[in-house]
């Protein structure tokens, strides 16, 4: 096993993370404290060695003093042997092992352990959480507290052990000089660890709200890029200028208090690290005079002092910086840890693969609010029945087929498939079941290939052109090209398909569902975006595809759905009307006022709505 492997970076956490500090960081380092220790005894063991060099220091200008210069190599070559092995092997071995265990152990693996259990987690929130934030700044908060966890870990490690293996030496090593320098160097280290109190923990705030405001610039501009042709059509580059100027004004002030902060930190750190060296050679001066210390032990306590001194300045920015990414972390795991609304049942079981039996026993669901949504929906798809659902605008069309996909818990009511109550077996299963094209595609910025094997990722190339060709897709694909030469359906299609027409996007998003082959197939607006020839050949393709499936088909477009085996008309959240589209035209109810007032083959809303 290779030494970077002795951390699992790709490790499962054990259960949800904690929403307090220490068992956060236990959480994100769990299965990785074996090889953190082992690291921070490595540089515990370093810090020793400075020590010791300050020993040699001292015992080398005492040797100088007592002895000949002609023999002192004839008379003490051991020693000097002794300590050329020292300063050429030992100490640089020391080291090296310290610097390889935490820049190779456990920086390179603790960002993605600690990263993947918090994308996990985070991938497995409702969609009201992704609803209710910018995607950009989850992502930000993701990688920020990963980063700042392996901080944390690293700098703890590199610097915190060493420091405190070397504080220790140091004063073990005064109390053999004289037990009152010992006590020099304690009164010191009392003022240092009171200065650091004051301080850190302003800088731990100042530090989270920093991370929270640079956070919210990434939002913005991620929210406005990701929308720049909303933004270019609309002409508001300067309001959306303004207000990215706005959150990095934000940023800037919060900046400001930190630097501020920070160099008063600094100003009194460096004052105080004066007074070691002064106290300690002075004293130590001081004890010659009076014959209780040698010039030597006067080299070796300058240079602990002097080493000391120096260290202090680099172990407080250390410890500024743990505590700012401790800040970091905080801000982050305010954003990163709510619990799952959403979850599997305990006993939750897997859905094989079923036959399309749909119910909705009494279901309403409302977003939580007085109103909306779905009021008391009672309704049978019998396997491979086909369906259309109509309804104005705000009807719950939409909120039904959420419903069924689970990506929302019914308040009231139940759904049931193949006799399984949705609730009762896993999401990942469930949704299995259901292959689903939407009005608004979902693409992957990854190749043509890869959007159309999302439907099943172990499918064949032959299966992959197959669904192309099935959704009128393999000829536009083959003729595409990205910016990096990638051509067919090698070629990359953008953020979000950017690079295709609207169109286009849907083809490639049907020729998912066809690869899919879920026994229950949801078409929400599935044509609305291609031309009428386009339309025609889709719309034989989705015949095919529909054969031996439960279908559930929004459309604002009726001629789409007039075929369908049953119509299903809601209105305010309620079922009004169901029927062939015979039935409900001679019936003359809502369906026909929507079939009468459609203009160009649509639902006029606004008339339907009145």
């Amino acid at each position: 096993m290779r030494i970077a492997d002795l951390i699992d970076a790709f490790r499962p956490a054990d259960g949800p993370p904690p929403r307090s500090l220490g068992a956060f960081f236990m959480w994100c380092l769990s299965g990785a404290w074996a090889p953190l220790i082992g690291a921070a005894a490595l540089s515990a063991l370093a810090g020793v060695m400075e020590v010791v060099t300050a020993w040699y220091l001292g015992a080398v200008v005492d040797l100088a003093g007592l002895n000949q210069p002609e023999r002192i190599v004839t008379d003490h070559w051991p020693f000097l042997l002794g300590f050329v092995l020292f300063m050429m092997l030992v100490r640089p071995v020391a080291f090296g092992l310290s610097s390889a265990s935490n820049s190779i152990v456990v920086q390179p693996n603790v960002l993605p352990l600690v990263l993947s259990r918090l994308h996990r987690w985070t991938m497995g929130q409702a969609v009201t959480f992704f609803d209710n934030d910018f995607a950009g700044r989850i992502a930000q908060k993701q990688m920020q507290t990963a980063r700042a966890v392996t901080d944390v870990a690293s700098e703890t490690i590199n610097t915190i052990s060493f420091a405190l293996a070397s504080l220790i030496g140091s004063v073990a090593f005064l109390i053999a000089i004289d037990a009152r320098m010992a006590a020099v160097m304690a009164v010191w280290v009392v003022l240092y660890v009171l200065l650091i109190r004051a301080f850190l923990p302003r800088i731990r705030a100042r530090s989270a709200e920093r991370a929270g405001a640079r956070a919210l610039v990434t939002g913005q501009v991620v929210d406005t890029i990701t929308n720049i042709k909303t933004v270019k059509l609309f002409a508001h580059a300067e309001h959306e200028d303004k207000a990215a100027l706005r959150a990095m004004a934000g940023f800037r002030e919060r900046a400001v208090d930190f630097g501020v902060l920070s160099a008063m930190f600094r100003y009194s750190l460096m004052t105080l690290s004066g007074l070691l060296p002064v106290a300690l050679i002075g004293g130590t001066l001081w004890l010659w005079t009076r014959g209780a210390a040698s010039p030597g032990d006067i080299a070796a306590a300058g240079a602990v002092s002097i080493r000391i001194a120096q260290m202090t300045g680099w172990v407080s920015f250390t410890l500024m910086s743990i505590y700012s990414s401790i800040g970091e972390v905080e801000d982050g795991m305010r954003t990163l840890t709510p619990p799952h609304q959403l979850t599997d049942a305990p006993d939750a079981i897997t859905l094989e693969r079923v036959r399309g039996d749909i119910r909705f026993e009494d279901v309403s669901f409302a977003y939580g609010r007085a109103s909306g949504g779905l009021s008391h929906v009672t309704l049978h798809v019998a396997p491979g029945e086909k369906i259309g659902i109509v309804g104005a605008s705000g009807a719950g069309k939409s909120t039904l087929v959420a419903l069924l996909l689970r990506l929302y818990d019914a308040e009231e009511g139940r759904i049931l498939i193949d006799g399984h109550d949705v609730r009762d077996v896993t999401q990942e299963s469930l949704r299995r079941q259901i292959a689903m094209v939407t009005q608004e595609t979902a693409m992957f910025n990854r190749s043509a290939r890869d959007n159309i094997l999302y439907g099943r990722p172990d499918a064949t190339e032959d299966e992959v052109i197959a669904a192309a060709r099935a959704a009128e897709a393999d000829d536009f694909i083959r003729a595409l090209r990205d910016h990096k030469g990638r051509v067919g359906y090698d070629a990359h299609l953008g953020d979000r398909g950017v690079k295709l027409s609207g169109g286009q996007r849907q083809r490639i998003a049907l020729a998912r569902a066809f690869l899919k082959n879920a026994p229950i197939l949801v078409l929400d607006e599935a044509t609305s975006a291609l031309d009428s020839e386009v339309e025609a050949q889709v719309q034989e393709a989705l015949h095919r595809v529909m054969q031996g499936k439960t279908v559930l088909a929004i459309a604002h477009r009726l001629s789409t759905i007039a075929e369908m085996d049953r119509i299903v008309v809601l209105d305010a959240g309620r079922i009004v009307e169901e029927g062939t589209h015979a039935e409900l035209l001679a019936r003359g109810g809502l369906y026909a006022r929507y079939w009468a007032r459609q203009s160009g083959g649509f639902i006029c809303m606004d008339e339907a709505a009145e």
